[in-house]
């Protein structure tokens, strides 16, 4: 199945400003909204695929880093 445009670019948005940001690793994880992700709640099943699919992790507090 192919993911509409809008999803992939959400993903995208959202990997590119956790690596900006420098979260990298569980220690300089961050959440979505100090990262500077827009509008952080928007498309929640963009963030489970992510973390489903080994991309992000996710710390236990909420914050998130690439993996």
């Amino acid at each position: 199945m192919i993911a509409p445009p809008i999803l992939l670019i959400r993903r995208k948005h959202i990997l590119r400003r956790l690596i900006a940001s420098g979260a990298v690793t569980p220690d300089t994880a961050c959440t979505f909204a100090d990262a500077g992700v827009i509008n952080p709640n928007a498309f929640p099943a963009v963030k489970k695929r992510l973390i489903a699919g080994g991309v992000i992790g996710e710390t236990q507090d909420g914050r998130y880093w690439v993996l």
